[in-house]
């Protein structure tokens, strides 16, 4: 009998919360529930009206655009705005600049070089490390207004200016940020995984691509996610660096569009065609995020739990 009594406890214990959580709520919880998620609604209605604005007004011409009240439907929609503003101005060109020469050289080479710093700070025992890991946190505070003249000055003489060194090779040093963000993630995973490691003859290099990589991979995804963003949306650095045509990304170029625009007679499309390809250049970052936005959510919670 107490053995029967022991097994129907858990099956009663779970009837009851069952029941709990069908019992209807009381008035000011449902309220306060209904509210909430109104707020909510709101909120996301919010973050999103830009973009729709953005590409609602890539499919009208001058006219819709700057009337009052605002056109929400374009009527009739214009959706050869998209093809006439990416192919007659070469977009492509400035698209292979932005994604072969910017963007996945800096993205690679930040987040290796970032990695095997971080790997240093958390898991090599030198003397100064503690110090040297402050240095690297101090130079966050340093704005890039206060180094972008004295960089400049630099990459001259080197004679690396209309070119892609001056973003690119940087990178190969790690980024301050990114390398707090792996060390925190790296003290998360167990000193025993890199002793059994050296015991079986593996070296720093082996522990650090065979087992602390592998298991970084959602840190790894953030860092990497992070700068090819910074690097695809970058307007500043090259507008510093590159003075030739040619070499625009895709920030620059699509600032460039207006004024060809106004140069050609066309300024009545220029808000239109800013839109067009502002759009387009939108949606890889969104289908980059929708398809790593799990593992992305993950390395942001994992990355901060150990000090």
């Amino acid at each position: 009998m107490a053995t029967q009594a022991q097994a129907s406890t858990p099956s009663v214990t779970v009837t009851v919360a069952k029941r709990e959580r069908a019992r209807p709520r009381s008035g000011p919880a449902l309220i306060a529930t209904v509210l909430r998620y109104l707020l909510l609604i709101v909120l996301a209605l919010t973050f999103l009206l830009p973009f729709y604005w953005m590409a609602s007004s890539a499919l009208k011409n001058d006219s819709q655009v700057y009337t009052v009240p605002p056109v929400w439907i374009p009527r009739p929609a214009h959706w050869n705005n998209f093809p006439d503003a990416w192919l007659q101005y070469d977009f492509n060109r400035y698209m292979l600049n932005t994604v072969v020469r910017y963007a996945l050289p800096v993205t690679v080479a930040t987040t290796l070089a970032s990695a095997l710093v971080a790997y240093g700070f958390s898991r090599l025992r030198w003397r100064g490390r503690d110090a040297f890991f402050f240095v690297c946190l101090m130079t966050m505070m340093i704005p890039f207004q206060v180094t972008m003249v004295p960089l400049f000055i630099v990459f001259k003489r080197l004679g690396w200016l209309n070119s892609y060194l001056p973003l690119v090779i940087p990178s190969l040093c790690g980024s301050p940020y990114f390398i707090f963000m792996l060390r925190q993630f790296f003290l998360t995973v167990p000193k025993e995984l890199s002793d059994a490691a050296r015991i079986d003859g593996a070296g720093e290099f082996s522990i650090l691509f065979r087992v602390l990589l592998p298991l970084a991979r959602p840190a790894l995804t953030v860092v990497a996610l992070f700068q090819f963003m910074w690097s695809w949306n970058d307007y500043m650095g090259p507008l510093i660096y590159i003075s030739k045509t040619a070499l625009y990304p895709l920030a620059l170029a699509i600032n460039q569009l207006r004024t060809i625009l106004v140069g050609v007679g066309l300024a009545p499309l220029a808000y239109p065609y800013l839109m067009a390809v502002s759009t387009v250049t939108t949606v890889p970052i969104l289908i980059g995020f929708f398809f790593t936005q799990r593992t992305f959510i993950e390395g942001i919670s994992l990355t901060g739990l150990k000090g």
